[in-house]
């Protein structure tokens, strides 16, 4: 396999492309489909693609990542304002902020944010107005249209945020990026609902910024890095590790602990990779204090840390003054992590809607299997809640997929698991860890152990009074509510665009459908995106007048606001027995 491109800073994408001549840009998706089959090799810090047999293009990237237009080096003639540079940079993974994971003093953090102005400035609001233009433009044109010119312009947008203190504008924008370039190279890690909960936040941040204050406004600007503040002597327990594999290049894992009061805290090694480093991270020694813990051993062990720092999300830091020593674990039976699973779960799943944590710790009992379009999901009743629950990653290295196949044969099995929660109309989670299906000392880490046939029970039977077995069942849209006829109209904008909505046709029968469910307004949503859709004026001459991307992306955030809400209303209903 050939090595890995390096992640290239948003900015370096943004400035080269930036630099072609109108011809060359309208040939850079052809130039990258090209570039994408050239040989690719590593010398330390350089990775090199030979464009022709005569001529080299270099990536330097000393830190891991390309932070400058001249760290892409082509040997053509052209260079350096020529297709190969540019199909480069955007066939590349998009690099992280490097301040993202940086310490930040927690108390110059508080004075920051007291100094910060109450209202946007002129500044932040000019930025904020690109990222949405810009993401407006990748809206209409969908998936398929969005090629790399647009992509680079909504990550100049992006940097332009970033300089103006709009970090989280900036971080999704980029995430946006990153999922279409999956979308388009048929990735599948690719989800759909992932691009479309993207442009849903880009739009929304930069509809609502240029009018908040306060804490609102705060909210919406977000934060350059996390900051970390002292949280003196803990005593942790571990839960489980899971890879982590990003389409943007980054691989690794994180370790979930928690201490005696419920408290989650993770340890984390990710680093620029793929699929090999998020398989071999959990035998890479942990990077806090002096243990010699693997991650797979913290997961079942526990952790002793003196001076410990932690993020606002619960990540442990990694400084000079941190002292870590490895402690006993204990059981998911056992006090104090037994607490995490005694919480109601209609509890859980509001904390988790609300903003909070999305891990769910449950007892379920495994009923069998379901054939969705992504690939089957395991089937469980949890305390009377008919549960799916899905794949974290659908890469064939990580053995996601073979777990819930192997533990679907298992019917009737009861397990303690841990999920992350997938907010949709019905019960439905990623499987993340669980007990062995036939030795209660063990746990899996679904991500990173490999279930055999032989793990499994010789007999499976139902206990007395769960629900009944179930070998497959099919997934239909019958079974949902109504609102997927809004929200099927949302997603195929994603994919297709403007165009796809603007097709001549007639929404009456959705409309008329969602009224009678008495959604009201979803009906007047549907309406008013078509609308926008296929509003195409003449001018006096009798010629098309350019469309109106603010209209048309104001009719989707509405549509994709509503959809959402409704959405998580009906999920908490769907957890509740």
């Amino acid at each position: 396999m050939s090595p890995q491109l390096p992640p290239v800073a948003p900015a370096v994408t943004a400035e080269i492309v930036a630099a072609l001549s109108p011809r060359l840009r309208k040939r850079l998706d052809s130039g990258i489909a090209k570039l994408a089959d050239r040989p690719v090799v590593r010398d330390g810090a350089v990775v090199r693609i030979a464009v022709d047999d005569d001529t080299d293009l270099e990536l330097h990237a000393p830190d891991g990542a390309v932070r400058g237009a001249d760290a892409v080096r082509c040997g053509c003639l052209l260079a350096p304002d020529c297709l190969h540079r540019a199909a480069a940079a955007s066939l590349a993974p998009v690099a992280e902020d490097t301040g993202s994971a940086a310490p930040q003093d927690h108390s110059a953090a508080e004075e920051d944010a007291a100094q910060a102005p109450e209202t946007a400035t002129p500044e932040q609001r000019a930025a904020v107005r690109a990222v949405q233009l810009a993401t407006s433009a990748v809206l209409e044109a969908g998936t398929d249209g969005a090629g790399a010119v647009l992509q680079a312009e909504l990550l100049r947008a992006a940097h332009t945020a970033r300089l103006a203190g709009l970090h989280r504008a900036a971080a999704t924008a980029v995430s946006v990026v990153t999922a279409l370039r999956a979308a388009r190279a048929a990735d599948p890690a690719y989800h759909l609902t992932d691009l479309a909960a993207g442009l849903y936040e880009v739009l929304s941040v930069a509809h609502r910024l240029p009018s908040a204050s306060g804490g609102e406004l705060t909210a919406l600007r977000g934060t350059a890095r996390q900051s970390y503040r002292p949280d003196g002597s803990l005593r942790l327990y571990g839960l489980f590790s899971e890879p982590v594999l990003t389409a943007s290049g980054y691989a690794g894992a994180v370790t979930w602990t928690a201490d005696a009061e419920g408290r989650l805290y993770q340890v984390s090694d990710v680093a620029p990779g793929g699929a090999g480093r998020a398989v071999g991270a959990a035998d890479r020694t942990v990077r806090i204090g002096d243990t010699a813990l693997t991650h797979r051993e913290l997961a079942r062990a526990g952790l002793a840390v003196s001076g410990a720092t932690v993020s606002p999300t619960g990540r442990l830091g990694a400084g000079a003054g941190v002292r870590a020593v490895r402690a006993p674990g204990v059981g998911w039976h056992e006090e104090p992590v037994a607490r995490l699973w005694a919480e109601p779960v209609p509890d859980q799943i509001a904390r988790a809607l609300a903003g909070g944590r999305d891990l769910l710790f449950l007892d379920v009992t495994l009923t069998g299997t379901a054939a969705e379009a992504a690939g089957d999901c395991l089937l469980a009743d949890c305390a009377g809640v008919p549960l799916r629950l899905t794949a974290a990653h659908d890469d064939p290295a990580l053995p996601h997929r073979d777990n819930l196949r192997l533990l679907s044969a298992a019917r009737g099995t009861r397990l303690r698991v841990v999920a992350r929660l997938t907010p949709a109309p019905h019960p439905r989670a990623q499987l993340l860890a669980a007990e062995h299906p036939t030795r209660a000392d063990t746990r899996l880490d679904i991500g990173l152990d490999r279930l055999q046939g032989a793990d499994l029970p010789t007999i499976a039977a139902a206990p007395s009074g769960s629900v009944p077995v179930s070998v497959s069942v099919s997934v239909s849209v019958s079974d949902e509510a109504p609102i997927h006829l809004l929200r099927r109209r949302v997603h195929q904008t994603v994919s297709g665009g403007r165009p796809v909505l603007a097709l001549p046709g007639d929404t009456r029968a959705d409309a008329r459908h969602l009224r009678r469910s008495g959604l009201t307004t979803a009906a007047e949503l549907l309406t008013d995106l078509h609308s926008a859709a296929a509003d195409r004026a003449h001018d006096v001459f009798g010629r098309l007048r350019p469309t109106d991307p603010d209209r048309f992306a104001r009719a989707w955030l509405a549509a994709a606001h509503y959809t959402s809400e409704l959405d998580r209303t009906l999920c908490l209903a769907a957890w509740t027995p």
